[in-house]
């Protein structure tokens, strides 16, 4: 193998999967290279840990370790995958013939040379990865989370505290020869508390990681952020007004918020909708989409972040992908099938949620660029309307772009003022056109705090969101008051 991208030593991913380079080689080139156009391996190493404190009772720790192996081979538009749990020569070669079998029906081609791979980055090295942090330390932390919360208010009933962890070690080897090693650490703090009053009960959520270790929860005591704000979401909905239905202003405050733009036009720009023609995005590069004041970007190289990655699952490395640029389509998000039949160049969005599953085109931080507006200044130009801070579960059609999402916490705007917080608001609407009702857009770009979880054709992988402070004309929400 030649061309080595590399964030550890050849020597340790060798003895992780007990392989060699030239082992995986003289695999790929007597099972997979001939009749099919592209063809890898894709070895993994995963160990996931989670705590969870309830009651300021330990009521799961579990750690699972798994490891497994994928042979994937393509021809023209077919792909085939098959994967085993069991790393050992005689399995990898009956799954590249499984793989072979399925892709190779079309006569001859040949081997697609990968192209455009980018500068290797390294972007979570860390000194200790918090999956081997001590056990008490968490636990500990989980208690001192409880604890906080339950001190915010004394309304405050139940806790709930979690503290969920991984490591993975990916090694990848491509017909084309080269191999790609990387090792993933990821980690999540969560916090939900449960308020009641007067015989109302409500809910609150918060939490945030990243690639990060377990002391940047102790950063600045970050902890406790989490869980004051678990609390304070809350004791707000306990006091929340009904809220108003129809066509109205609405103002999405920054971070989180990027949900709605991930949800709502992300997936429109993955490559492979757009290759087939069902995107409401298809065919449409080099024109208007949005308004002047839109760009958006995925970047999948911000060091630290949930949704980053050195190399995405193909082993191509991760870059800063332009999609709209001042209203204007400018490019998206590919893998490499999805690049080689569009004629253009693979991105690094190639992802997969593990060995079991072959790497489609998906989000990694996606989010709008920061305007010019101060963000109060855009509240204050809506004379009535929503302000929507943050949002929890949504649903958008990817053909026609339709979304409907309900916002977890919002208040209404009046006079130019927030004022009385609302439960049970939906916004409903185009994606597309949604991007053509922006307005105003803040200086306040804020990504969110680490939690996002995108899910597409059955698999789940960690991405991030971002959005600075945002006008939408004339979006339509439905509500509860009656």
């Amino acid at each position: 193998m030649n061309d080595l991208v590399r964030t550890q030593p050849e020597r340790f991913f060798a003895d992780r999967f007990n392989v060699t380079p030239g082992l995986m080689e003289r695999l790929l080139g007597g099972s997979l290279v001939g009749r099919v156009d592209d063809a890898d391996i894709y070895l993994e190493y995963r160990v996931n840990e989670e705590l969870v404190l309830e009651e300021n009772v330990v009521k799961k720790a579990s750690r699972h370790v798994s490891q497994g192996a994928g042979v994937r081979a393509q021809a023209d538009t077919r792909t085939g995958y098959a994967h085993t749990d069991e790393i050992s020569l005689g399995n990898l070669e009956e799954a590249a013939r499984q793989a072979r079998a399925i892709a190779d029906r079309a006569g001859t081609s040949g081997t697609l040379a990968v192209a455009g791979r980018g500068r290797p980055h390294d972007l979570y090295t860390l000194v200790e990865p918090p999956i081997v942090t001590a056990l008490e330390r968490k636990l500990d932390l989980l208690r001192r989370v409880d604890t906080a919360a339950r001190a915010a208010d004394p309304r405050v009933k139940q806790v709930i505290a979690s503290l969920s962890t991984e490591e993975v070690v990916v090694l990848l080897a491509t017909a084309s020869g080269w191999t790609v090693g990387d090792v993933r650490p990821l980690t999540r703090l969560n916090v939900t508390v449960i308020a009641e009053d007067n015989g109302k009960r409500e809910i609150g959520s918060w939490g945030g990681g990243g690639r990060v270790p377990f002391d940047f929860f102790l950063e600045e005591e970050r902890w406790t952020r989490f869980a004051a704000e678990a609390a304070r979401q809350a004791i707000l909905k306990l006091r929340a007004v009904e809220a108003p239905a129809g066509t109205m202003t609405v103002v999405l405050g920054p971070g989180w918020p990027g949900i709605l733009l991930h949800e709502a036009i992300g997936h429109g720009l993955e490559g492979d909708f757009n290759r087939k023609g069902v995107s409401a995005f298809a065919g449409r590069l080099g024109q208007k989409v949005a308004s002047e004041l839109v760009t958006v970007v995925d970047d999948g190289t911000i060091p630290n972040r949930r949704g980053s990655l050195n190399v995405d699952d193909e082993g191509t490395p991760t870059g800063r992908t332009v999609l709209i640029e001042n209203g204007v389509l400018t490019g998206y998000m590919q893998d490499r099938l999805n690049a080689r039949l569009m004629k253009m160049a693979p991105t690094g969005n190639g992802r997969r949620e593990s060995y079991a599953h072959p790497p489609m085109p998906r989000m990694t931080n996606t989010f709008m660029l920061a305007g010019q507006d101060d963000p109060e200044e855009i509240i204050r130009s809506v004379p009535n309307g929503l302000y929507a801070v943050v949002f929890g579960g949504g649903q958008v059609d990817i053909t026609s772009g339709k979304f409907v999402f309900s916002a977890s916490e919002a208040y209404l705007i009046e006079d130019g003022r927030v004022t009385a917080p609302v439960k049970g608001a939906t916004l409903i609407g185009n994606g597309p056109d949604a991007l053509t009702r922006v307005s105003r857009v803040g200086h306040d770009l804020k990504l969110d705090e680490g939690v996002g979880t995108c899910g597409k054709d059955g698999q789940s992988v960690p991405v991030g969101v971002g959005l600075p402070t945002i006008r939408i004309d004339g979006m339509t929400v439905g509500g509860t008051q009656v």
